[in-house]
């Protein structure tokens, strides 16, 4: 997905600076374009900062039944 997103990222950028050169830098349209680019990085900067799970988690999730992945309860 970090592909799509940065595809949809570098179709954004160009849009804003057409938008900008159409309607003027001080336009509210130039400022909403911009904000959906401002907005689709920072879901891209947020799906890289997602935990990835560790060799051992990825390991309990095909073997749960494995005394590695026991989860005790007090």
């Amino acid at each position: 997905m970090t592909n799509n997103i940065q595809d949809q990222i570098q179709i954004e950028l160009e849009e804003a600076r057409k938008v900008c050169d159409v309607s003027g830098s001080n336009s509210a349209e130039c400022a909403a374009a911009w904000d959906a680019v401002e907005e689709l990085q920072a879901e891209a900067s947020h799906q890289k900062q997602a935990k990835q799970k560790n060799s051992l988690e990825r390991y309990c999730d095909a073997n749960p039944e494995a005394d590695e992945c026991r989860v005790y309860e007090d």
